[in-house]
């Protein structure tokens, strides 16, 4: 079983500002908005949501197939990703565009303002998932990350006809997306993800209530900050999972990639959504102690550890079995 992960490629420029966003801004005058931040650093780093993902599921022993469109600029980033055991061969690669670029500054309350450019990225409505999974084989999922608009819609719409279980993680593209598209993006998913914000978003733009939106899907998953994740189920108690402790955060740029990506793996290994809540969730604390989405490392020992420190001996020995 394969597991697909599509959506956007990009390149991160991160800078960090040393004051408060808020400070510099007038709220009644927002309609005349002009400002700028002198930053204290440039951070130049692998990215996009896809990616992202895969490095972490990569990082747990996994080999994901990676599902998006670049540039030809993509070659050094490809070498990367291959290095750490990530499947490019699916990558659809652009003759006249660059990569996406992702532009993202961070002050110092963790706020951000950012700007993304979709070069080749517009190119991803021209894969096809039934070719990749003759290759690959029979998706365990087909995660439906934050892409191209139609891109997302099209592989949705394949996954339904051909019976594939995709997840759905509209992100990014919530704030773009009309009712039409993100219904059509969330309806039949195996998993629905999003932080609590996204959640809101959702109902609002779809029309569905809460309990409407879980009808719809088989497990939702919602992302909490420091505060954890929930995960509702119809019919089920919810299960909530606190944060990981002791977390020294630097930059939250990827932290929901990462968690996904700890989310996913804990799955194929066959572990519950609890303990796929907690892998999860170290994978994520790596990822904010860490300017860059995938510039972080640890050992199974150290993996491990973390997870008994956060969430006790009996998660970590299950863990433990799994971890590469």
């Amino acid at each position: 079983m394969s597991l697909l992960i599509a959506g956007s490629i990009a390149t991160d420029h991160l800078m960090t500002f040393g004051g408060k966003f808020a400070d510099s801004l007038v709220v009644d005058q927002l309609d005349k908005l002009s400002v700028s931040f002198l930053v204290e650093d440039l951070e130049i780093r692998r990215g996009g949501v896809a990616p992202n993902i895969c490095f972490g599921l990569a990082r747990l022993g996994l080999r994901p197939v990676l599902v998006g469109a670049a540039g030809e600029d993509f070659a050094d980033y490809r070498s990367w990703l291959e290095r750490h055991d990530v499947d490019c061969e699916s990558v659809h690669i652009s003759d006249s565009k660059h990569t996406a670029r992702f532009v993202c500054t961070t002050d110092t309350t963790m706020a951000q303002f950012a700007s993304f450019y979709p070069g080749a990225m517009a190119e991803a409505r021209e894969i096809e998932l039934s070719p990749i999974v003759a290759r690959v084989g029979a998706p365990e999922y087909v995660l439906v990350g934050a892409d191209d608009p139609d891109a997302m819609r099209r592989h949705t719409e394949e996954c339904r006809q051909r019976g594939y279980p995709f997840i759905s993680d509209c992100s990014q593209q919530l704030a773009f997306g009309d009712g039409d598209l993100i219904r059509s993006l969330v309806d039949g998913a195996a998993i629905l993800f999003s932080n609590e914000y996204e959640s809101a978003m959702i109902e609002q733009k779809t029309g569905w209530s809460g309990e409407q939106v879980l009808d719809r899907v088989g497990i939702q998953v919602t992302t909490l900050g420091k505060d954890g994740v929930r995960v509702l189920r119809v019919g089920e108690d919810p299960i909530e999972v606190a944060a990981v402790q002791d977390v020294a955060a630097i930059e939250p740029t990827g932290v929901g990639d990462a968690f996904r990506g700890g989310f996913l793996a804990a799955l194929s290994w066959g572990l519950g959504l609890e303990r796929a809540c907690q892998v999860g969730c170290v994978l994520a604390a790596y990822v904010v102690e860490t300017v860059g989405t995938q510039e972080y490392t640890f050992t199974p020992e150290q993996f491990t550890q973390r997870v008994e420190d956060s969430y006790g001996a009996e998660a970590a020995a299950e863990v433990r079995a799994h971890v590469k």
